[in-house]
């Protein structure tokens, strides 16, 4: 048996998604830059692709830009902000993904920015009353919190840190990538200037993603070299992969409350799983429904004999999960945000991530997989 519970790194392809962007491989090839008709049918299907993201995030398509996932997202909004919105103060947290860490460390290091670490509880909450702090010290701030953590699923109140950012005319940027497709995001009644997506970590394809720009603010591009996205990036769209990515952010959507029960009830399952089969097993970041990402369950387990090849052996077992963030895989420093938190060290800690085509089955071979080889080094 083979059981994949490392959805937060990336999601199985919808058959739907498969078949509209295969449908659009095979009919439409046209370049949407062209003026002839070939062109222009398949600038059509990218724009109405926009629209579809739009209306369902209720905003204007206009603040709509796909890009070749969340990390060049990511990178244009904070990138862009500190060169073209006055910026030269930033706050983050310690637990960010790197595709915002990194870029901000970055632009302090080569001195157009002071940035600034919100405090974090050992859950990995943001301390608001500390951002509040920060935001009065420095006015024109750039601040960047993700909407829920990758790696531990602490969830991240955008409403409250909207309005904290819009008392101190603050610019608000905010990692949805983990979110996205997976709670109704309502931008009309959210005072934010930047969130990110990325087709595959909602069942659409690799390679494609968007950042949505609030109207408001005027920025240049992070890539050059051509007039698309309404010369906001160059380089010919991945008609493919927008297709894909729209249609994807449809169905999530249309079927996202049974999928959210579904999906919960996994999690819930598993947790009470292995409190019951393994002693002394604990969880790091929020694991409860109301604050807590619902596709995310990081375990901490007390078999530390067996830490530096727990993956592994679990992998060989038939249980594909992670350690971490996967997209830093192959590194062999150990999780920055496990660090921020303070955690055991030896204790090894796996994050397990669902979706909607996992089943009780899966938890059940997984928490036996898990008991048997902590069990086998007692």
């Amino acid at each position: 048996m083979k059981v994949y519970l490392d959805n937060a790194a990336t999601t199985p392809l919808e058959p739907e998604v498969i078949k509209v962007m295969t449908e659009t491989m095979q009919e439409n090839f046209g370049n949407p830059s062209s003026i002839h008709a070939h062109g222009r049918e398949v600038k059509t299907i990218v724009e109405k692709a926009r629209k579809s993201i739009a209306h369902l995030l209720k905003a204007s398509p206009s603040e709509i830009f796909f890009t070749s996932g969340g990390t060049e997202a990511d990178n244009m909004a904070i990138v862009r902000s500190i060169m073209d919105l006055g910026i030269k103060h930033a706050i983050t947290s310690p637990i960010e993904h790197h595709a915002v860490l990194h870029t901000l460390e970055e632009q302090e290091k080569l001195g157009n920015i002071h940035l600034d670490f919100v405090r974090i509880d050992e859950r990995g909450n943001a301390d608001l009353a500390h951002l509040r702090e920060l935001l009065e010290k420095n006015p024109r701030t750039f601040v960047s919190l993700m909407h829920a953590n990758n790696e531990i699923g602490s969830i991240t109140d955008l409403h409250a840190v909207s309005e904290l950012c819009k008392e101190f005319n603050a610019v608000f940027h905010s990692d949805t990538v983990q979110t996205m497709g997976h709670y109704p995001i309502d931008l009309s009644s959210l005072s934010i200037d930047f969130i990110t997506g990325a087709g595959h970590k909602f069942h659409g394809p690799k390679g494609v993603g968007f950042l949505y720009i609030n109207g408001k603010n005027k920025i240049k591009p992070l890539l050059y070299g051509g007039a698309q996205e309404r010369n906001m990036r160059g380089g010919t769209e991945n008609v493919y992969g927008i297709v894909g990515i729209a249609k994807a952010l449809e169905l999530c959507y249309t079927h996202m409350e049974e999928h959210q029960a579904h999906i919960q009830g996994l999690k819930t399952y598993m947790k009470e799983s292995l409190i019951r089969e393994i002693q002394d097993v604990q969880f790091n970041g929020n694991t409860d429904e109301n604050n807590s990402l619902y596709t995310v369950l990081n375990v901490s387990l007390p078999c530390t004999d067996i830490a530096d090849m727990l993956l592994f052996s679990l992998d060989i077992a038939g249980v594909s999960a992670s350690g971490g963030s996967a997209c830093s895989s192959g590194s062999e420093i150990g999780s920055h945000v496990l660090n921020a938190l303070n955690k055991d060290s030896k204790r090894p800690s796996v994050r397990f991530s669902f979706s909607k085509y996992n089943t009780k089955e899966d938890i059940d071979f997984a928490v036996q997989t898990l008991k048997g080889l902590c069990s086998s080094k007692d």
